[in-house]
């Protein structure tokens, strides 16, 4: 296991937190959290924690969402054939079905386009718009693509189709020559909010035709639960919009989810859980996923958009078969990935990873790339071979720019497309070995040695006696959780286990402890360390440790109790 870093944030200016504790009237260390949160003030607590759907920002402020809006009406009103062009992952599939589901209450032409992952790549293709010809579709609404499609979108005009992009990944220096564009990545929008999703930028679009229609809201706002689904999914922000949207579709979602998430709820165990952001990322955006990283995206599309029970609930067994399929084969690269690092001294002790096999599934590579980011904690990019081209993904760490790292190489490079965190790229085979040194001395000379060592951000220190039932339904309410707003973490030094520490798991690799903040305290705390087994020997001696961890509930036989998620152990300054 690599060492950690425990980077612990100041504490918040003192005046603003007494200030803040005395006008809602919670602790200080509350005040504290929330106030790091850059949350000052009550209007910004009661916007935090009771969120309203009136508080989302005027789609109109967007850039060219006029013209998209009156280009829809127009269509609309004419019965033109509307075709939905959407991305093979979460975001995609779940743009595509909030574009559909909404515009089908106004519109029985609508067709829908997910692209093959092999055959046609990411974003929009040339045979997705003979696609839309060949039905007589004036009118493309492509989404979470598109922003970079320049000469797709020359072919679509001169196919006499009119093109209305909704996309949130950066633009290039040059914009596609679209009817509209909205991003609001653009450098000349001037949105409020720049980290929406791929459906958050087509819910935006839907809420705009909404507006100018004079229609109820409800039947917007029945989408909510797609929309949450692709922020979790696409690890955008959990701040501002964002946050907005995700409170009110984690509440569609628990209480009233489409047919097909409903079949995933039921088929992950999730039935009757109190579903959060993180059941979204672990449990049901990776087998929406799967569809289109092991067959088609297609499939993702028709679970999200039925009406029928029976349907949804047989499309999700489906695809839970496929997501299991995909289990296997990553987790099978994964073993291969690790292996070829760890018999070459090079590759072992560089400043990036880059891996190639052309045996490997092109579905799975992000993945992989993930899961060697955990292990080596180092930028990193997963390639294989696709229709006679080197292609591949890319992740990174925490503070490190992945996106300027792959864009020094574009010269090398046939397309690439991303952000700081994550990126695909295409290559020809000659220039693979040229990319692996060109990337790996970037990284060598611009990565710090802070970004090199795992870092866990702790929210602040406490004691053990601070962990207590009302102290955590407070920190409840911080939820949803995500990035830019992470589940609180926290530190206690100098503490002990009262004498119960046990190994746990069949190859005893875990820890399971009471934690007391001295020695012959009465009141303890349960934890549970995943992979912390190795320290039972020490711990068992009742000799002092640091602790970083995290507060949840347990429920078990029809008890709630507080426990803690052991997050690192330190041992050295004691």
């Amino acid at each position: 296991m690599i060492e950690k870093r425990w980077l612990i944030k100041e504490k918040a200016d003192i005046g603003k937190v007494e200030k803040l504790s005395s006008l809602l009237n919670v602790d200080t260390k509350i005040a504290n959290l929330l106030v790091q949160r850059e949350i000052e003030t009550y209007e910004e607590a009661r916007v935090f924690f009771r969120p309203e759907l009136s508080d989302l920002h005027d789609p109109f402020l967007m850039k060219d969402m006029d013209k998209a809006v009156s280009r829809l009406t127009k269509a609309i009103e004419a019965k033109e054939n509307i075709l939905i062009y959407g991305d093979y992952d979460v975001d995609g599939t779940t743009a595509v079905a909030v574009v559909y589901n909404y515009l089908k209450n106004f519109n029985d032409k609508l067709w829908y386009y997910v692209p093959d992952r092999y055959n046609e790549g990411y974003g929009i293709s040339f045979q997705g718009i003979d696609y839309a010809k060949e039905n007589n579709c004036s009118l493309v609404i492509a989404v979470d693509c598109g922003i970079k499609a320049i000469e797709k979108t020359k072919y679509a005009n001169e196919k006499d189709i009119d093109l209305i992009i909704c996309d949130h990944h950066n633009p290039g220096a040059t914009l596609p020559e679209a009817f509209a564009i909205l991003d609001p990545k653009r450098t000349d929008c001037d949105y409020p909010y720049k980290e929406l999703s791929g459906a958050g930028v087509a819910f935006k679009l839907m809420q705009g035709l909404c507006q100018t229609k004079h229609a109820a809201p409800e039947l917007l706002y029945k989408n909510l639960d797609l929309v949450v689904v692709s922020i979790g999914s696409d690890i955008v922000p959990l701040t501002g919009e964002n946050r907005i949207l995700s409170y009110y579709g984690l509440q569609q979602l628990n209480n009233d989810p489409c047919p097909g998430l409903k079949s995933i709820i039921n088929i992950t165990g999730l039935i009757d859980k109190d579903i959060q952001v993180n059941d979204i990322v672990f449990k049901i955006g990776p087998r929406i996923n799967a569809a289109g990283r092991m067959e088609s995206g297609k499939t993702a599309v028709e679970l999200l958009i039925t009406d029928n029970d029976k349907f949804a609930e047989k499309t999700g067994l489906e695809i839970n078969v496929i997501n299991t399929s995909r289990k296997e084969l990553d987790h099978d690269i994964t073993d291969q990935a690790l292996e070829m690092i760890a018999s070459n001294e090079i590759l072992k002790n560089a400043y990036s990873t880059v891996v190639y096999s052309e045996d490997w599934h092109k579905g799975v590579i992000g993945i992989v790339a993930s899961r060697l980011t955990e292990t080596y904690f180092r930028p990193t990019v997963v390639f294989t071979k696709s229709k006679g081209m080197v292609t591949g993904s890319a992740r990174s760490v925490p503070g490190y720019n992945l996106y300027e790292a792959v864009e020094s190489c574009s010269d090398l490079l046939e397309n690439f497309g991303g952000h700081m965190y994550a990126a695909g790229l295409t290559l020809k085979t000659e220039n693979l070995e040229p990319f692996k040194q060109r990337f790996e001395n970037y990284v060598k000379q611009t990565i710090t040695d802070e970004q090199r060592i795992p870092v866990i951000n702790v929210d602040m220190a406490i004691e053990i006696k601070d962990v207590t039932p009302k102290f955590y339904r407070l920190l409840k309410q911080f939820a949803p959780f995500g990035p830019g707003n992470m589940t609180p973490t926290f530190s206690s030094t100098g503490v002990y286990d009262n004498g119960s520490v046990k190994q746990v798991g069949k190859n005893t690799d875990h820890l399971k402890v009471k934690i007391i903040q001295h020695l012959g305290d009465n009141r303890c705390i349960e934890g549970i360390g995943f992979n912390f087994g190795h320290f039972y020997e020490y711990i068992k001696e009742y000799n002092a440790f640091d602790l970083c961890y995290q507060i949840f509930e347990n429920h078990f036989m029809n008890q709630t109790f507080l426990q803690i998620l052991i997050k690192d152990i330190h041992t050295e300054n004691w």
